[in-house]
């Protein structure tokens, strides 16, 4: 008569497989998820802090207005101007006479949106100039930003006392 090996450990041989196996763990078969967790969260935090102060290098206090927001465009090129009249592109200080070399420079495509990121405070003839060299440049995308929540144009802006 043959033994299957279900016979062999029912004849006696399971009792020491048993005995040997109780001092043994199994595999770990769940995924303790918890530290996966606190380290999703931590980085959560850090993009929520680092976010804003990536969308613009030179703080500038826009005007209010009641238009909509744009749409994301991948890469476009940010011309600043602060109260004093400093021209940016992007966050490094560029002289007026340079602005048109530069952007030209930096854009092969002149099809490449451009932003312009005019303090309220700054004068109309800084803008206006900066606005012409860009459009003399060639640069067909020209964009002012501005902060949403201004007055609407439908009525008139009510006097405070």
């Amino acid at each position: 008569m043959a033994l299957s090996t279900h016979d062999a450990f029912a004849a006696g041989g399971g009792r020491n497989r048993r005995r040997y196996g109780r001092g043994r763990r199994g595999a770990l078969s769940e995924i303790n998820v918890t530290p996966l967790v606190d380290v999703m969260l931590v980085l959560l935090i850090i993009f929520m802090i680092s976010a804003p102060l990536l969308t613009a290098g030179v703080p500038v206090e826009l005007p209010k207005t009641e238009a909509g927001a744009m749409q994301d465009v991948p890469d476009p090129i940010t011309v600043s101007i602060r109260a004093n009249g400093s021209i940016y592109i992007g966050d490094r200080a560029v002289p007026f006479a340079n602005l048109s070399p530069q952007l030209k420079a930096m854009a092969a495509d002149t099809t490449r949106p451009i932003y312009v990121r005019a303090d309220k405070a700054a004068t109309y003839e800084v803008v206006a100039r900066v606005m012409a060299s860009l459009s003399t440049s060639g640069f067909s995308s020209i964009n002012l930003i501005t902060d949403t929540g201004g007055p609407s144009s439908g009525g008139e802006e009510k006097e405070r006392s």
